[in-house]
């Protein structure tokens, strides 16, 4: 919940020329509901992407304050994002809300993008174990090609928030291996998995060479347009 769409329009002006050159890598930012139609204004033709924080499973209907998948569509958006912590433990979101979230996406040609994350540095079986149950009901159903629709974010619950550091190379490489054989074993060939909990300019370039991270899911360090322009030119692996 961070700028309005007067803030997101001057951080958007900001941003784009700075990556305006950037052609082997997809980008993409996530403004707050208000500032969507902003973002369609100012990024159309740039090749950059928008998208939305959260979706109701419902297309239509009495939902007073939610909003659906088809009028993110119909904002020009191409992401969705679901599951995220602060969903789960602030409004209570569990795997099965998430599920339903995930196939509105789909039925509007949003690419879902799913969180999921261990509440606490745990030792990676811990860990996996807590992983693997989220994505198992939130993706059920799902095969190969469905599946390769779909962005998993890795982001452990303990590596987000003011004070935050981000997870070491070894855990984020040893969860993301597993995220990867878990899709592949149920057909994904094509499925992106990122990594985001405090990814900053000091460390995004280590995150994005790690093995088996295909990308960043940027938080509070992308509210400084130079700083999300610095992170997103960082080599790729």
């Amino acid at each position: 919940m961070n700028l309005t769409s007067t803030q997101a329009e001057g951080w958007l002006r900001a941003f784009v020329p700075q990556v305006a050159d950037l052609r082997d890598r997809d980008l993409f930012v996530l403004p707050s509901f208000p500032a969507l139609w902003v973002a369609r204004r100012e990024l159309s033709g740039t090749g950059i992407a928008w998208g939305a924080q959260d979706v109701h499973p419902d297309d239509r209907g009495a939902h007073t304050g939610d909003v659906s998948a088809e009028m993110l569509a119909d904002l020009g958006c191409t992401f969705v994002e679901m599951g995220h912590s602060e969903r789960r433990y602030a409004y209570g979101e569990g795997d099965a809300l998430v599920a339903a979230k995930l196939a509105a996406a789909l039925r509007w040609g949003l690419t879902p993008l799913v969180c999921v994350g261990e509440r606490e540095l745990w030792s990676i079986p811990t860990a996996w174990s807590a992983i693997s149950r989220h994505l198992k009901r939130s993706v059920r159903g799902l095969d190969g090609p469905a599946l390769d629709r779909v962005v998993v974010a890795y982001e452990p619950h303990w590596a987000i928030g003011v004070g935050a550091r981000a997870a070491p190379l070894d855990h984020i490489e040893a969860i993301i291996a597993e995220i990867h054989r878990w899709l592949a074993a149920r057909g994904a060939t094509g499925t992106r998995v990122l990594y985001g909990g405090s990814i900053d300019a000091s460390n995004a370039a280590r995150v994005a060479a790690t093995p088996g991270v295909d990308g960043l899911f940027v938080g509070r360090a992308a509210l400084d347009p130079d700083v999300f322009a610095s992170i997103a030119r960082v080599p790729l692996a």
